[in-house]
């Protein structure tokens, strides 16, 4: 298997420009020698003034919908170098991307797109965890192709390693592109390696060639373990030109420039929905006991408790409660079993409780009276039935089906533990309902990958010292492309607590986390191991609403689940959860929805499908006249400032026998000064960046030399001619995407879609499904409140003789990716005539963000003018019409 990767993804195209717009008006720099700490290396530089980089973050900010920066939000501190301190000054910027959505990916290819717009060279990617950094390389070993494909340029890259210090001298002296993978545990002791003097390097110092690149740090996950005082004293001992910080979450999210929210990744459909399959305890004879945590407050002291309480209507359901020193549990769970339990008192982490004349002590996490292994056993059972039906029905799809454990303990697994034993129980009994899994033995299915000290005995953290076995951990953790395979058998992935981040995987399906205690993984990151799209066996993502659901099967209620996933989303992005927290769906209430037989009899149907079958081809026409007539007037209006040179000026002071260094950084205009480097060719360079576009735009050199002398300013451009095309770039891609939608013409071809490819059934949730009449099928899904009013209301009109939800697979093409409209409609005039419609619902128009509108604006082009269909967007049934 290869993995196929996308160049065109719109969200990643908007995080990657993020970026790169920061820095409109820098010249691009071609590679020179500076020295810095007393050694040499290519660096990177950065000629832009303060202001100029603070109008840049507020023109981004504004265009991706984030309140604006009032300030620059640079870290300046003092660093050891071998001169003494210096104080070197830098901004970091954030990019914030749900787990799943390729946050690697864009990185990675942001910093080529810096080289080639800046000649930005020297990148370093700080990762808090080995994990992490076993990712970050994976994704860098699968992209090569695909960046080779993109980017003429070759790049270089290596995990840093103490034991091979030339690869720090390689970096800092290259002229080319550079990518260091590091831990932040690599270089934030003194005692390391990195920050001592080598007699390989000549007696080098290895962190003062990486002072002197002047690298872009890239900082994977940086609110794990980066934001702390030693290892924040480490990032600014490596003198970075600036810092790149991308995660799901920020905890300190300075000059955040593009945010993608768990709800924009759901709405968007750029990760899998999900569903939760809840385990719950039944109540028996005993009093169960859960201790979540011990509060305080001031001179108060609670510990919340999970128990079971009866309920209004005779049900009894496990509720977390809060209870004070000396309370009687009968009080609060009207339940014999508690009659005569009593918290007698708090010891630390610890509640003493009184049961009679028995006293008994449980700390935070512990639990009594639940049996703990029979909810573990029908965990199992649901995630091994659940991998079965899912295999089956996406073996035709050519999609290899993974389901991942979260354990509590590894003694608990390892060694024939209890949760070893029940799943082979559980795999051998099942397997017998699937022939495909009848020839498997259970240990031929599974693997587990799990930390392991240096005396060989297993640990539930993962502390980075050494690894478990090495077969399992290549498969797991490098080998993604066998894993995925058929050709190997593993399918089921048994982890404590060393996934829990930097790993996952694009085809697990199920998530099963059987965990006695309070997990120190959140929901958040349990499922962000699986959200990812799946891939089919070419490598190829697959786009199916009805194939990409994760399901996670959890020993708590569907409603509890939901509620402390919603919490989690809460407490990482400050906010409420609506509106950011995407939508998670009651396994248990998955319904199969069916086609009603005789569908494509309806004299209606057939009679609308006529109508919108058809597809088409676009072509564009666009007036150049217009484009350099516009495009050149707004030039003609724009500040260009004059060329400026950068002086940076180091003061070295004796102060009790140290040299104390500062640096100062200076910029002057030259104003009219003249300069004797020779003018690029303006055509040339313009017509370079259009091309490096994506999508690339071609224009013609003839209009690009038209633009620049029709905007008079060929003596501006002459004087500082990269902020001249900078400016000339982004005119032209606003002017254009305005003329794309004007001069867009499509054409009706010979072809359409068939009724045939409806679906007989199709799975759905019964709280997204809405009761229909006068639809093809027995219920319509709806993703939205909008929709379901929208639904409701079209069943309830008397003149709306049918009505369709249009398929994912019905899409019409448009520069801006496929769009795949919403509704079709039949419905009856005031006059008695049959209006065919398509309608597109939305809310309101200034909430679109802008690639959506064009899709709307290109499907009103398709059914308006090449068939002649009533298109519009609406917000209501209201407004059919």
């Amino acid at each position: 298997m290869e993995f196929q990767f996308e160049a065109q993804q719109e969200h990643q195209q908007r995080a990657i420009a993020a970026i790169v717009d920061l820095f409109v008006g820098q010249p691009r720099s071609e590679p020179t020698f500076d020295v810095l700490s007393g050694a040499a290396a290519i660096s990177n530089r950065l000629d832009l003034t303060d202001a100029a980089l603070l109008d840049n973050l507020q023109a981004v900010q504004a265009r991706n919908g984030l309140e604006c920066d009032g300030e620059l939000k640079p870290i300046a501190r003092a660093v050891d170098t071998a001169r003494g301190k210096m104080t070197l000054p830098y901004c970091n910027f954030s990019v914030e991307m749900e787990t799943g959505t390729g946050k690697t990916y864009v990185y990675l290819r942001t910093a080529l797109e810096l080289y080639r717009h800046y000649g930005f060279r020297k990148f370093m990617v700080i990762v808090p965890s080995i994990a992490i950094r076993e990712g970050v390389i994976k994704t860098l070993q699968m992209t090569q192709k695909h960046f080779r494909e993109l980017y003429s340029q070759p790049y270089r890259y290596y995990v840093y390693h103490s034991s091979n210090l030339t690869q720090v001298r390689q970096f800092a002296l290259s002229d080319g592109i550079e990518f260091l993978v590091m831990t932040i545990d690599a270089f934030n002791k003194d005692l390391n390696i990195i920050n001592q003097s080598r007699e390989g390097l000549s007696g080098e110092v290895p962190i003062h060639l990486l002072q002197a690149a002047r690298p872009i740090l890239i900082l994977d996950e940086p609110q794990v373990r980066m934001e702390g005082p030693a290892n924040q004293r480490a990032i600014n001992s490596l003198c970075p030109l600036l810092t790149l910080r991308y995660s799901a979450t920020h905890r300190n999210p300075y000059n955040r420039v593009y945010r993608l929210s768990p709800y924009d990744a759901y709405h968007q459909r750029l990760v899998k929905r999900i569903e939760v399959y809840s385990i719950e305890q039944e109540a028996g004879n005993r009093a169960y006991l859960h201790v979540e945590a011990v509060k305080r407050s001031g001179s108060r002291i609670s510990a919340r408790l999970r128990v079971h309480q009866l309920q209004n209507k005779g049900r009894i359901r496990e509720k977390a409660l809060s209870f004070k020193p000396g309370d009687a549990l009968y009080a609060r769970t009207q339940l014999p079993e508690y009659q005569d339990y009593h918290l007698r008192g708090i010891d630390g982490d610890s509640v003493i409780f009184r049961d009679g004349s028995r006293e008994f002590t449980l700390s935070a996490g512990e639990t009594i009276g639940g049996d703990t292994a029979a909810i573990h056993r029908a965990q199992i059972n649901r995630a091994i039935h659940e991998h079965f039906r899912r295999q089956e029905k996406l073996r035709a799809q050519d999609i290899k089906v993974l389901t991942l454990f979260f354990i509590d303990r590894v003694a608990h697994y390892q060694n024939g533990g209890r949760l070893r034993q029940i799943f082979d129980d559980e795999y051998n009994r099942l397997k017998a309902r699937y022939p495909a899994w009848r020839d498997y033995d259970p240990a031929a299915v599974q693997a587990a990958y799990f930390a392991q000290s240096k005396r060989g005995e297993w640990q539930d953290s993962f502390t980075g010292t050494s690894q478990a076995d090495r077969a399992a951990y290549d498969l797991i953790m490098r080998n993604k492309e066998r894993l995925l395979s058929f050709d190997e058998p593993v399918s089921f992935i048994f982890s404590h607590s060393a996934l829990n981040e930097g790993w996952d995987n694009p085809n697990i399906f199920q998530i099963c986390t059987l965990r006695d205690v309070k997990s120190l993984i959140t929901k958040r990151q349990q499922i962000g191991r699986g959200v990812r799209l799946p891939v089919n066996q070419a490598g190829r993502r697959i786009h199916d609403e009805q194939t990409n659901v994760l399901t996670v099967i959890a020993s708590e209620g569907y409603s509890q689940f939901v509620k402390t996933y919603q919490q989690e989303i809460a407490a990482d992005y400050g906010a409420p959860a609506a509106g950011i927290a995407p939508r998670i769906t009651d396994a248990r209430r998955r319904l199969t929805v069916s086609r009603k037989v005789d569908f494509d009899l309806d004299d209606d149907f057939k009679a609308l499908w006529e109508q919108i079958r058809h597809k088409t081809r676009y072509s564009v026409r666009v007036d150049s006249a217009q484009v350099i007539e516009q495009v050149s007037a707004a030039l003609a209006d724009v500040e260009i400032s004059a060329p400026r040179i950068t002086a940076q000026k180091v003061e070295i002071l004796l102060q009790d026998e140290v040299f104390i260094s500062s640096e100062l950084k200076e910029i002057y205009d030259m104003g009219g000064a003249r300069h004797s480097s020779r003018l690029p060719n303006l055509v040339q360079r313009i017509a370079g960046l259009l091309e490096s576009q994506t999508p690339p735009i071609s224009l013609s050199r003839r209009t690009i030399l038209s633009i620049i002398l029709e905007s008079g300013r060929l003596s501006d451009a002459a004087q500082n001619p990269h902020a001249f095309t900078a400016h000339a770039v982004r005119l032209i891609k606003e002017r254009l995407a305005e003329h794309l939608v004007a001069g867009i013409e499509y054409e009706r071809l010979g072809d359409g879609y068939e009724m045939t490819s409806f679906e007989s059934t199709f799975e759905g949730w019964e709280e997204h499904l809405v009761h229909a009449e006068k639809s093809v099928y027995s219920h319509i899904t709806c993703d939205s409140d909008l929709e379901r009013e929208f639904a409701q209301a079209l069943e309830q009109r008397e003149d709306i003789r049918l009505y369709v939800k249009l398929p994912a697979w019905f899409t019409v093409p448009t520069p801006v990716g496929s769009y795949n409209p919403d509704w079709a409609i039949v419905k009856d005039s005031a006059e008695g005539e049959k209006l065919y419609l398509v309608r597109e619902t939305k809310g309101s128009q200034a909430d679109l963000r802008p690639t959506e509108h064009r899709k709307t604006q290109y499907g009103c082009k398709h059914f308006c003018c090449a068939l002649q269909i009533d298109y519009k967007v609406i917000s209501s049934a209201d407004e059919l019409i």
